[in-house]
């Protein structure tokens, strides 16, 4: 049997190469009620909130993995579950570049070269220098965030607005709370 002018097989057509169809930094047209400035725009603001959103999962995740201390248990368990919403905000706001019709960033050596959060060591530090470490990619996230989404609802982007301000900036802030709380100097077991 042969479909076209391939026999069918069950071998995989393995090896296979093809022309880039849409380029990094451009938006195609879809019908969204949004000029081609606003989409492209929403589309450079929110993939610099991607690159610097996957980053802060990966500390969170590097984080997790080597914590240290009396408080090893917890931190472990909240890094980890602070991941996994990190990850679902890396899914939605790729899903949100490619509804405006651009190409979200997902290589991540393209997320190193776009991120603004600096890198951490390769090896294990104290845990207070973890926590602030996280708690400073928050606050830059927050920051393009918060700057991100009044642009956007001045371009008349609702949907981007929503989902920096409903999920990003309130996730970030929430995270953010959870972990600054764990730098504060009180004793364990006196009081």
């Amino acid at each position: 049997m042969t479909t076209g002018s391939r026999p069918m097989s069950s071998q995989p057509w393995l090896h296979q190469k093809g022309e880039v169809i849409q380029e990094f930094g451009t938006v195609k047209q879809f019908p969204l009620a949004l000029s081609y400035e606003a989409r492209m725009y929403s589309c450079q603001r929110v993939n610099k909130v991607l690159a610097d959103t996957q980053i802060l999962y990966g500390l969170y995740k590097k984080h997790h993995w080597i914590m240290r201390g009396a408080t090893f248990y917890q931190l472990h368990l909240l890094l980890d579950k602070h991941a996994g919403e990190q990850l679902e905000l890396v899914d939605t706001l790729a899903e949100r570049v490619q509804t405006l019709g651009g190409v979200a960033v997902g290589d991540s050596r393209h997320v190193a070269e776009l991120t603004s959060i600096p890198r951490p060591p390769d090896g294990v530090e104290e845990v207070p220098a973890m926590l602030s470490r996280l708690l400073e990619a928050h606050e830059t996230i927050l920051t393009e965030a918060h700057d991100a989404a009044t642009r956007v609802a001045e371009l008349g982007d609702d949907g981007t607005n929503d989902l920096l301000v409903s999920q990003i900036i309130r996730t970030g802030e929430s995270q953010a709370w959870f972990l600054a709380e764990h730098l504060v100097d009180t004793p364990l077991v006196r009081a």
